[in-house]
């Protein structure tokens, strides 16, 4: 039986005065990521998640989004260079976490980088990633909407950690989250009214080009961000 992949999420941060490093890294750790060999690699900026534009952009933090066959194969990528290692040289806070997915749907640049299913299930913490790229026609009211998804949001109950991610400024966005468990996790996507009404209208009036969903357990972490690590 195929082995199901290992995703590694990598957050680093950095001292205002190593912006312009990460921003150079960025572009050249492309060609590092490609000869590491994941299955699946993103180079990621973050924001706060509240607008999803330029103005979200925390040029402090950044992030590296790897899968992998294998647990063993995802902690080496970790603990060597010049990726991680190179990341560490220049950040004052690194957090990474482990993640077997649950639930997947969707694509990714047109591939399917999670799987699909998985044998892995959890009463623990959950972590969840969503992905979307926009129709520009349909952008304006894609952005009328964030604002009551987020109050919804910072009310939720047991999230622990959530960050706006993306591949660029604008346009390709989505979203990283730390619940303390599925439950809370569920009762936010499902039970919020701000949530389920942008999910409807996102499909009915065709909001985005390509989009996905993942549920992941939490293998493993370790590390901090925002001066502490969200599942200690």
């Amino acid at each position: 039986m195929p082995t199901t992949p290992v995703t590694r999420v990598d957050l680093f941060t950095v001292p205002p005065a190593a912006v312009p490093g990460a921003i150079v890294r960025m572009a050249t750790d492309r060609r590092r990521l490609r000869r590491a060999g994941p299955v699946f690699w993103k180079l990621l900026g973050t924001g706060d998640g509240r607008t999803f534009d330029a103005r979200d952009a925390d040029l402090r933090r950044w992030g590296v989004l790897t899968v992998w066959p294998t647990t063993d194969d995802a902690a080496r990528f970790g603990d060597g260079r010049p990726v991680v290692g190179g990341w560490r040289g220049i950040a004052d806070e690194h957090w990474w976490a482990l993640l077997h997915p649950v639930r997947v749907s969707g694509s990714w640049s047109r591939r399917q980088p999670f799987g699909t299913t998985s044998a892995h299930t959890t009463g623990g913490p959950v972590a969840a990633l969503t992905r979307a790229r926009l129709r520009w026609s349909r952008a304006p009211r894609f952005w009328r909407s964030v604002a009551a998804v987020t109050t919804d949001l910072d009310r939720a109950d047991g999230l622990l950690l959530r960050l706006g991610v993306g591949e660029a400024p604008v346009g390709l966005q989505g979203t990283f989250s730390i619940w303390d468990s599925p439950a809370a996790l569920q009762a936010f996507a499902y039970r919020g009214a701000p949530h389920r009404d942008v999910m409807r209208r996102s499909t009915d009036e065709r909001w985005y080009a390509e989009e996905l969903f993942a549920r992941f357990a939490v293998a493993d972490h370790g590390g901090t961000i925002f001066g502490a690590d969200p599942l200690a």
